[in-house]
């Protein structure tokens, strides 16, 4: 995640078309963004609590120029690891964007989001799951943020072991690049692949090896025979066939990948 992140961008787009704000707030939020970006956190915060000020003074306490100031606070209180202040932070700024805007747009989803991100930094991880949810209410079913979010937290939940919290998520991921992008899309193909990745961390080698034959003809067929994606997805069956104990198959595999990589 770049460090401009989420709603903060969004947030600041609005604002900046708004005739109401002040000079004041134009100037602290400014101040407190070229500072974060610098990474002089603690600068940084103090900088965009002064700017919520100014919002909340000039606009009232429900404005989205608010929103923009605690965006940006949470965010900071964040990459410091401060998790305890930025939730009632990045949680105020959702609700006020909520009342501004309704439920269902599009900035208040990314809010959402942020608030996941916070969750998942935190090892949250029902709750992140119950923000995206919320969030897949509002952007619709088969968004492509929601599907990135569904990937991350998957892999969350994949290296921690969780295989059982993980699978419906790849598999929801993987439903989204479907529908958006049809059977033969790339984006499908890693889909895919990380359902094999999944099945092969749980021994589950025949459910892994369908998957990764999947993702390899989807590669083949769309981005032609000797493509380098083409030969790392050899590369990967080529591991799996040696953990099966089929080292002919993996080495011509292998093999065949290597030819790739020296054609190029």
């Amino acid at each position: 995640m770049s460090k401009r992140a989420g709603l903060w961008v969004v947030g600041l787009c609005f604002a900046l078309g708004a005739n109401a704000q002040s000079d004041a707030w134009r100037s602290l939020i400014q101040q407190a963004d070229v500072l974060y970006q610098q990474g002089w956190y603690e600068q940084a915060a103090a900088a965009a609590a002064r700017a919520v000020e100014a919002a909340e003074r000039d606009l009232g306490p429900v404005h989205p120029d608010v929103a923009t100031s605690l965006n940006l606070l949470a965010l900071i209180y964040r990459i410091k690891g401060d998790y305890a202040a930025a939730e009632p932070v990045q949680k105020r700024a959702l609700a006020i964007l909520e009342k501004f805007l309704g439920p269902e747009h599009h900035s208040v989803a990314i809010a959402i989001g942020n608030l996941a991100e916070l969750y998942q930094a935190q090892g949250r991880y029902a709750e992140a799951e119950r923000a995206l949810s919320i969030r897949e209410k509002a952007l619709g079913p088969y968004n492509p943020a929601v599907a990135a979010s569904l990937n991350n937290l998957a892999a969350l939940y994949s290296a921690r072991g969780e295989y059982a919290a993980a699978e419906p998520l790849y598999e929801r991921s993987l439903e989204i690049a479907v529908h958006r992008m049809g059977q033969g899309h790339p984006a499908v193909a890693v889909a895919l692949n990380n359902l094999a990745e999944l099945h092969g961390a749980q021994g589950e080698y025949a459910e892994a090896e369908a998957f990764y034959l999947r993702s390899l003809a989807i590669l083949e067929n769309a981005l032609g025979l000797e493509h380098p994606d083409v030969a790392g997805s050899l590369d990967t069956l080529s591991k799996l066939y040696r953990v099966m104990g089929r080292p002919d198959e993996a080495k011509a595999l292998s093999d065949r990948a290597a030819g790739i990589r020296a054609r190029k």
